[in-house]
């Protein structure tokens, strides 16, 4: 039997360099040694203010750079959160089994909620949420980034709470998959190596979308952060920003960081950058283009709704199963 692997990404409108490196490009990988669900987690982004004409159509423009940087609709179920309403039910029935110092103790949480004039019930709660997203596939495996590893680990403790709790298996605990920084599991700021990089980060220069033209991808790495010292040398302590682009440069072009630091012995920065611009591009243009491709009026939206039938056939008796043990069935 294949391990089954769920991950979700928000429907921030336009993902970025380091989503496709550090998650997506694994998600594309993973499908072929696992049975995988790919979820877009529209009811994740409510925990604050959404417009509902954007949100829509970021859903569908995340879903299409599922497709379009290799996800395989015939391959792995891609779907939209709210289109399987055992999520919802799941999240309430496990919030009834959550502690609230769990919950307070949650480091997003607490950096969250320190921004927000108003914090919601929603955004307390969202471990909880996705806790269900994970439980209701019985996964095996998780990719997160380390920002998320500690809302796995509520993840297992609900499973084990509930597992205790009837003396059996009613939840599979699931297991964090998180490859190595020089793998892309931890892309970085090019504006503060000590930042992820983000699509909600303040300086749009910090960060490079899926969907940037070239000539916006080459003014952002061009004027990337490094250091006064004009060697490119990989170290992640000491030289934080050059380690992160040489990341960047790895995985795009399929070179080791040992070859990349060989070529570019007693080069500067300069020529570093304009050829890390290059491998930038090319390898964001086939992306670009399969999402026109997927902007077709139906293209997206057929995909999206055999996944969710997909995903609905899976999540039931998960969810029924633990019904069944609170006496709700």
């Amino acid at each position: 039997m294949k391990k089954r692997v769920f991950s979700g990404v928000q429907p921030s409108g336009a993902l970025t360099l380091g989503n496709y490196l550090g998650a997506i490009r694994n998600f594309v990988t993973l499908q072929h040694e696992a049975d995988c669900f790919f979820c877009v987690v529209d009811l994740h982004a409510l925990t604050v203010p959404q417009d509902p004409v954007a949100l829509k159509e970021n859903i569908k423009n995340t879903a299409r750079l599922f497709v379009a940087a290799g996800i395989d609709p015939e391959i792995s179920t891609i779907f939209v959160q709210s289109h399987v309403p055992a999520h919802s039910e799941l999240s309430w029935l496990l919030e009834c089994h959550t502690y609230i110092g769990e919950l307070r103790r949650m480091t997003q949480f607490k950096d969250k909620a320190r921004k927000q004039e108003v914090v919601t019930t929603g955004l307390m709660t969202y471990p909880v949420l996705m806790a269900a997203d994970i439980l209701l596939y019985n996964a095996d495996l998780v990719p997160v980034g380390e920002d998320q590893k500690q809302h796995l680990e509520i993840t297992r403790d609900l499973a084990l709470r509930i597992n205790n709790r009837f003396n059996e298996e009613v939840f599979k605990v699931p297991e964090p998959y998180i490859p190595p920084r020089s793998q892309g599991g931890r892309i970085m700021s090019l504006t503060d190596p000590a930042e992820k990089m983000s699509k909600s980060a303040p300086n749009p220069k910090s960060y490079i979308a899926l969907l940037d033209p070239p000539d916006v991808i080459k003014k952002k790495i061009m004027s990337a952060v490094t250091d006064s010292e004009a060697v490119i040398r990989y170290d992640e302590e000491a030289k934080p920003a050059v380690s992160n682009l040489m990341v960047i440069y790895s995985l795009c072009s399929g070179q080791s960081i040992e070859a990349i630091t060989a070529q570019y012995e007693g080069c500067g920065y300069g020529q570093f950058k304009k050829d890390l611009v290059d491998q930038v591009v090319e390898t964001l243009r086939p992306i670009q283009e399969k999402v026109q491709e997927l902007s077709a009026p139906g293209a997206i939206e057929s995909i999206l709704e055999a996944g969710a039938a997909k995903a609905r056939t899976a999540a039931a008796p998960h969810l029924q199963r633990f019904q069944d043990k609170l006496g709700l069935r």
